[in-house]
């Protein structure tokens, strides 16, 4: 089933957005700046993004799943304007630069080095332009022994440890999505609002470094610590909780499986005596606290296992339910695109696109103040020649500097 059935009446947006009035400048592909600046675009900023003529964000073609645009770009490109230049001419850094004299923010994850050898150095634009925000998102950050090497998503997950936590005993595994990036996407954002207020008081625009790394080490801060002073890290434990135990997903008898999370001892007694009917487990030794429990989890495992054997997956969650329990389904992407609650809670949308209307998500923070933009996904170079008018090109200059292929 897809989402768009399930469409309600979207309601019309009441007063301005937190973002009305500002221009993002973007030079941007794959998934950081990208996610960052689609945020920015939520909230109502205009976004232009700047691409390679004829080629455009790489991320354009890892796939053709949504009816043949990519799955990745459908993500994190509604609501912008495409631009093509080719920054190599000077006919195109010219006419970036007057997009620049009217932007408050520039956004670039550019190959390390790329923008300032494009002039494009938070120092060379504050004196040009003292108010515009620069945000440089890179995969180690500036200085450092680190600053030239590139830098993906899972050579990122790797590089912070994430690998050394996540997967089984035997093999470590990634992350099914891109978290270095969105991590790193994320803080920009953030970042940016913070630079936008503190512009607000000060009047100047401020450069803002967002490292890969740093994004990811930051959310790592959990195993560090466990880590702490050369102690063991968590073991890999597949999809269970680490260090808490029962906490994990539990094989039912119809062939499901049920998610469940234990955290405290009056949840121990309850799963005990309500969800697997033997309440004298609540004082056995082996598991009378969670450090038990987790030592003696092969044990406890087989007994949990046992009895849901004779149940099906909706029969266990009753019981869970009943004994207050937190407890999950262990759901495919077809069964989130159908998820009774996102559903109920109106979340979906439709956003077009080069190939028709798509559905998407409503971003997940929601405002009684108003609604937040959702509008097209552009086709490469789209908003060229209206970018270009609103900057006095007439249409003959725009016909000649597309000739070119300067744009």
């Amino acid at each position: 089933m897809s989402p768009t059935t399930q469409l309600t009446d979207i309601p019309d947006s009441t007063g301005s957005r937190p973002l009305d009035g500002i221009t993002v400048v973007s030079l941007e592909h794959a998934i950081a700046a990208p996610f960052c600046t689609r945020q920015l675009a939520d909230m109502g900023a205009r976004v232009i993004k700047v691409e390679r003529p004829g080629v455009g964000d790489f991320a354009r073609n890892y796939d053709e799943r949504v009816k043949g645009l990519a799955s990745h770009f459908v993500w994190t490109n509604r609501s912008k304007e495409s631009l093509t230049l080719d920054l190599k001419r000077p006919e195109a850094s010219q006419i970036l630069a007057e997009l620049l004299g009217e932007a408050d923010v520039l956004v670039q994850n550019l190959a390390p080095g790329a923008a300032a050898r494009l002039g494009l150095s938070f120092d060379v634009l504050h004196e040009k332009h003292p108010r515009l925000i620069v945000c440089d998102i890179s995969g180690y950050g500036e200085g450092g022994s680190y600053q030239d090497k590139k830098a993906y998503d899972l050579l990122i997950q790797s590089e912070s440890g994430f690998l050394s936590v996540t997967g089984t005993p035997d093999t470590p595994a990634k992350a099914g999505c891109s978290i270095s990036d969105i991590a790193a996407g994320m803080y920009a954002y953030s970042s940016i609002l913070s630079a936008l207020l503190l512009r607000n008081r000060s009047g100047k625009g401020s450069r803002i470094d967002v490292s890969m790394l740093e994004s990811m080490v930051e959310w790592m801060g959990f195993p560090m610590y466990y880590a702490f002073d050369g102690a063991p890290p968590p073991p890999r434990a597949g999809a269970s909780h680490a260090t808490i135990y029962p906490y994990g997903p539990f094989l039912v008898g119809d062939g499901t499986e049920v998610m469940l999370g234990l955290q405290n001892e009056r949840e121990w007694a309850a799963f005990c005596s309500i969800v697997l009917k033997q309440p004298e487990l609540a004082n056995d030794g082996r598991f009378s606290s969670n450090s038990q429990r987790v030592a003696n989890k092969d044990t406890l495992r087989v007994l949990i296992v046992t009895t849901f054997a004779s149940m099906s997956r909706a029969q266990v969650i009753e019981r869970l339910e009943a004994a207050h329990i937190a407890n999950a389904g262990v759901n495919t992407m077809q069964d989130v695109w159908n998820h009774p609650q996102l559903a109920e809670r109106n979340r979906w949308r439709e956003v077009d696109s080069a190939v028709g209307l798509l559905p998407a998500l409503m971003p997940p923070a929601t405002s009684s103040a108003f609604q937040p933009r959702m509008d097209k996904i552009p086709a490469l170079g789209e908003n060229s020649a209206s970018i270009l008018a609103g900057l006095g090109y007439s249409k003959e200059q725009i016909g000649d500097l597309a000739q070119q292929g300067i744009i």
